[in-house]
């Protein structure tokens, strides 16, 4: 050994007697080889100090926390972050400028198991489905007007309906908002026993379940009568199957060609909520011998796939064929086109929603609100094809 490798140990014993926590000075484990590659490792006393350091970065601040930098006491905390009286306006003002610094957030959902009203209205929703978007965002304004948040819960491939429902019990919301799911309405009844129940966009018999609807048979009838308007006459509809609401769409459509004379191009094709459902309708429409000249799609979503698919197949919209959709939903309105549809009006039906939940919250019986829709129209329909003839099959 050579006289600075004793100079270079002799240093840093010296050093580390004097200050045993001199970060040049921790000692070190054997280098490990991992992957082929040397790590050096701290010692476990180095380790713990990095611990502290990361867990006091993770830390979430409390009240406690607050009440202690702000030289205060808890409560006087707890009267400042509830907006309470009982606060000097400088005290107010330190508290909330220290709390701003810390990061904290008061714990919202303790504060509301203290209390006997959640002021909480949950809400059971399509995660897949645009219209229901549109009314979630209507509910949120429509609640907050009311003093009341909302909690949601999505309906999705892999989480059935009375899964979505239960977890917004358990949340304890006051009352539920459930938009046109297909769960059995026997049991939307036996739920309404436990919690007031609110069905949007769906049609239930149940007198414990109240019900807020657009009018499906009056939204059909005035979709068939503009097509009408323009000159058509070989109208088709790509029904819902079985979700809710196509039973009234399908017989308000049938009752409406009739009415206008139509009977022999009374043409009804099955389909269902989706785009794919709206290009295999599409699909079916287009083989035929004899084409129509406009569809009604039973939402935005199964009329924009009848839409695709008819522009894949080589045709011209409006000019080929008219395309109308249903609910008005953000999807009509996308950039590269304006659908033509129905509008159900989100924004009425969302507050009638809140106002009917919180009425059965405060006692009062279920009842049932309808909300007429309107006729939206835009880029996809106009009068069919100079020819009477049909149109011709384009490969």
């Amino acid at each position: 050994m050579d006289a600075s490798q004793v100079f270079v140990r002799t240093s840093s014993q010296r050093a580390l007697r004097e200050n045993p926590w001199s970060v040049d000075c921790r000692r070190r484990r054997p280098a490990r080889a991992v992957g082929g590659k040397e790590l050096d490792v701290m010692s476990g006393d180095a380790e713990a100090d990095q611990g502290a350091g990361e867990a006091r970065r993770m830390h979430r601040p409390t009240m406690g926390d607050v009440a202690e930098a702000a030289g205060v006491s808890r409560p006087l905390v707890s009267i400042v972050m509830r907006d309470a009286k009982g606060a000097s306006e400088a005290t107010r003002q330190r508290v909330l400028k220290v709390a701003a610094e810390l990061g904290y957030v008061p714990d919202d959902r303790a504060r509301k198991l203290r209390q006997k009203s959640s002021r909480l209205i949950g809400v059971a929703f399509w995660l897949q489905h645009p219209f229901h978007g549109d009314v979630v965002e209507q509910l949120y304004l429509a609640a907050a007007e009311q003093g009341y948040d909302l909690a949601l819960s999505a309906v999705a491939p892999t989480r059935d309906e009375s899964t979505a429902i239960e977890s917004l019990i358990r949340e304890r919301c006051e009352a539920l908002i459930v938009l046109s799911l297909k769960e059995e309405a026997k049991h939307l009844q036996t739920v309404s026993k436990r919690v007031p129940v609110i069905s949007v966009a769906r049609r239930l018999k149940e007198s414990t379940v109240g019900v807020v609807r657009g009018d499906d048979r009056a939204g059909l009838r005035m979709a068939v009568e503009h097509l009408a308007s323009l000159g058509h006459t070989r109208i088709a509809h790509i029904d819902g199957a079985r979700v809710p609401g196509s039973v009234e769409r399908r017989s308000s459509y049938r009752k409406t060609m009739q009415r206008l004379r139509f009977d022999e191009h009374i043409d009804v094709v099955l389909g269902g909520p989706t785009e794919e459902d709206g290009a295999r309708g599409m699909a079916e429409l287009l083989s035929r011998s004899v084409r129509p000249t406009a569809v009604i799609g039973f939402n935005d979503r199964c009329a924009a796939g009848a839409l695709d698919y008819a522009i894949r197949a080589g045709l011209s919209v409006p000019q080929d064929i008219s395309i109308m959709g249903y609910d008005d939903s953000r999807l009509s309105r996308r950039t590269h086109v304006q659908m033509s549809t129905i509008s159900q009006d989100t924004q009425t039906q969302a507050h009638q929603a809140v106002r009917l939940a919180i009425e059965q919250v405060n006692g009062m019986p279920a009842r049932e609100v309808i909300v007429q829709p309107q006729l939206v129209a835009r880029e996809t329909t106009a009068a069919p094809p100079d020819s009477a003839a049909e149109i011709s099959r384009r490969s």
